[in-house]
């Protein structure tokens, strides 16, 4: 595990209706709980929030409907477990019913130097660079992970956990 180096990632989507609406009301009465998981996770550094906690109100885009979500973290598997094991999950589940399904790349994670936090703009210039390119030591995925920099190896295609398939 590196200390110069950090995972950052992003997330994005289209909400299936504007805040306020019953259809998203279940996923917006849920982030300051699945939040504050986060923050509270082993290997958890930063994460993109306004001056409410969440970052549902950002709008990087002209699409009122368009949500990001970044954040940093110690390395990819202790994002991968308060995405995949804590209570988070269950409402990653549930995705569909308050996203639309997007086209081209939804998440990219990438290594950033400790201390760095990243901007909105890089963290789209990520996505656009995986959806472009596939997965690269500058944008990648859990299945195809790269080491941080200063680590020798190759990508390493990881299987899923048994008990995430289906449920991602």
């Amino acid at each position: 595990m590196s200390e110069s180096w950090h995972l950052a990632q992003v997330n994005v989507g289209r909400f299936v209706a504007p805040p306020g609406d019953p259809r998203i009301e279940p996923f917006m009465a849920a982030l300051d709980r699945i939040n504050a998981i986060a923050d509270a996770s082993p290997g958890f550094i930063w994460r993109l929030q306004d001056d409410s906690g969440n970052a549902t109100a950002i709008r990087p885009t002209s699409d009122p409907l368009f949500a990001v979500n970044m954040s940093v973290w110690r390395d990819a598997d202790a994002l991968f477990d308060y995405v995949y094991r804590s209570a988070h999950t269950p409402v990653m589940a549930r995705r569909r019913e308050f996203f639309d399904r997007f086209d081209g790349a939804y998440q990219a994670l990438w290594w950033i130097p400790a201390g760095h936090i990243p901007t909105i703009d890089e963290a789209l210039g990520r996505l656009w660079r995986l959806d472009r390119y596939g997965p690269t030591a500058q944008a990648f995925t859990f299945k195809a992970r790269f080491p941080a920099p200063d680590e020798s190896g190759v990508p390493v295609d990881h299987q899923p956990d048994p008990w995430c398939v289906g449920r991602a």
